[in-house]
């Protein structure tokens, strides 16, 4: 399954979660909800909202209010959003403030908006770089990997065959369900094996290489075996980078809280906001130069906005942020931006261990 099906896949959930809580409520021919109880937990309606739950009175059931459900269950397309993303680029530092200290209905959540960040970066990345080989075209090595797999199914197979050839007793239910089972893996070890056999025929491999024991030789260390297989590498670290983008947040809050080790009023938590809205910037940010490099836009104006840009909005956010001082805003955004590389770094350097394990 590619980045983008599991992006699909993700995106599908939110909206049937989303279309299932409407499901099952009676409708009037307009559309609206018309009973006088809540939909959700039945509670006498009072007001707009349910007293009990919190539930609007008002559900809709038509297909405005579906497509609604799906722009907000995706984007949290809302009101908010126009609140949160102006001040997230112009005053970043307010923001974090703001939420850490309490206003939280006027703007998206750091977390929602960081995960819609990691989101839309991704989707956009892949689909637009997915005809790139960076230079790893010809240097797989797809034989070994073929026909370890082959090896693989056919023991599978042979174990599956065993337990069907067995005597089964009609009468009791677990060996049925037992020999059931055994029937579904035979019938895909098959179908595997088949498929294996003819990839190894487009591959001229002969069957009798296929039948031989394999002599596996382990890496070294991670970077070698990421050096046998670059592009299976590559695939890896990107599918890591998706599921452990969260990582980078735990990661930069030891450094951050480092550039205020005597502050009082602020605590690991505010530190978390920063973290996560900051990130959620960056995401945005490489995204949109990414896209603009497909528009033709002039690399060196992207590569002078990519080395601008990050700096530029450090400060400002320090400096909203914890009420800093220029002077104050100005180091700590130093020191920040060395931090971060270290940070990159480390989460550099989990991919590489994830994606070069076996």
């Amino acid at each position: 399954m590619s980045d983008l099906d599991n992006i699909g896949s993700v995106v599908t959930g939110g909206i049937v979660a989303r279309t299932v809580e409407h499901l099952g409520h009676s409708a009037g021919p307009d559309g609206h909800d018309q009973s006088g109880d809540c939909a959700n937990c039945g509670a006498t309606l009072t007001a707009t909202y349910c007293g009990n739950c919190g539930q609007h009175g008002h559900v809709h059931r038509t297909m405005m209010a579906l497509v609604h459900d799906i722009l907000h269950g995706v984007f949290h397309f809302e009101g908010r959003t126009w609140n949160t993303l102006p001040m997230l680029v112009w005053r970043p530092g307010e923001l974090t403030r703001r939420y850490a200290q309490g206003e939280r209905v006027k703007f998206v959540s750091p977390m929602a908006l960081f995960l819609f960040s990691v989101f839309i970066m991704f989707a956009v990345t892949a689909s637009l770089t997915k005809n790139l080989d960076f230079g790893m075209a010809g240097r797989t090595k797809p034989e070994p990997g073929l026909i370890a797999e082959y090896q693989y199914q056919t023991k599978r197979l042979a174990k599956a065959e065993k337990r069907l050839a067995q005597p089964t007793d009609p009468t009791d239910v677990d060996d049925n369900e037992d020999r059931a089972t055994a029937l579904q893996r035979r019938d895909k070890a098959k179908a595997e094996v088949a498929r294996l056999t003819a990839a190894a025929a487009a591959l001229e491999i002969p069957p009798a290489k296929l039948r031989a024991p394999v002599k596996t030789e382990k890496a070294a260390n991670p970077i070698e075996h990421a050096a046998e297989n670059p592009a299976l590498t590559a695939y890896k670290m990107k599918s890591y980078a998706y599921k452990y983008s969260w990582a980078l947040i735990p990661i930069s809050l030891p450094f951050i809280w480092l550039l205020f080790p005597l502050r009082r009023d602020v605590g690991m938590y505010d530190h978390a906001i920063f973290a996560t809205y900051s990130l959620s910037f960056m995401l945005l940010m490489v995204t949109t130069l990414v896209a603009l490099y497909y528009l033709w836009i002039p690399a060196w104006i992207l590569w002078t906005a990519f080395a601008f840009i990050p700096p530029i909005h450090m400060y400002r956010q320090l400096k909203g942020a914890y009420q800093l001082s220029s002077v104050g805003a100005f180091w700590r955004m130093s020191v920040l931006l060395t931090m971060t590389s270290i940070s990159g770094c480390l989460f550099f350097a989990l991919l590489v261990y994830l994606g070069s394990s076996e």
